[in-house]
């Protein structure tokens, strides 16, 4: 029997829906390694369906090292403000600066199919997919750019 605490405990693994928890904890038989990966599946069927939808908001995020000697912008679009807005959004904007400020990918391909600097077990790619699942929109990195003092 799966209780109410099985689905928030994958909620709060995964940060999609309790539906969606609940559906994938069913779907797994109550396993939850396997409802993750239901989920993980999912996340990538979502974001090919919304690939086709337009772009029309966003937010930039920068990342300063400690060092004050490395940095990094991207910039984040989304198709509603009410996402751009969010929080979660922003976070995962900031993640990505952070990210991009670490391995300099040679453009967003790279970027897309690289181990995320927080969670090496998915790639950045995984992650926006995942954030698609949970918004609801299409999430895609415009740009980005990372700067380093010479020495």
């Amino acid at each position: 029997m799966i209780t109410a605490s099985d689905i928030k405990k994958l909620r709060d693994q995964s940060g999609i829906s309790l539906g969606e928890c609940k559906k994938a904890l069913e779907e797994a038989g109550g396993d939850e390694a396997k409802a993750l990966e239901i989920l993980k599946v999912k996340g990538t069927l979502t974001a090919q369906k919304k690939s086709g939808r337009a772009l029309g908001a966003g937010t930039i995020a920068a990342y300063v090292h400690t060092t004050k000697a490395i940095a990094a912008m991207v910039m984040l679009a989304c198709e509603t403000d009410f996402v751009a807005r969010n929080d979660e959004f922003i976070s995962l904007a900031y993640n990505l600066a952070m990210h991009v400020s670490v391995t300099n990918p040679a453009d967003t391909d790279a970027l897309l199919n690289e181990p995320f600097i927080k969670d090496e077990n998915k790639t950045v790619r995984q992650l926006i997919e995942e954030a698609v699942q949970k918004f609801g929109e299409r999430i895609e990195v415009s740009r980005f750019v990372q700067f380093i003092v010479e020495k």
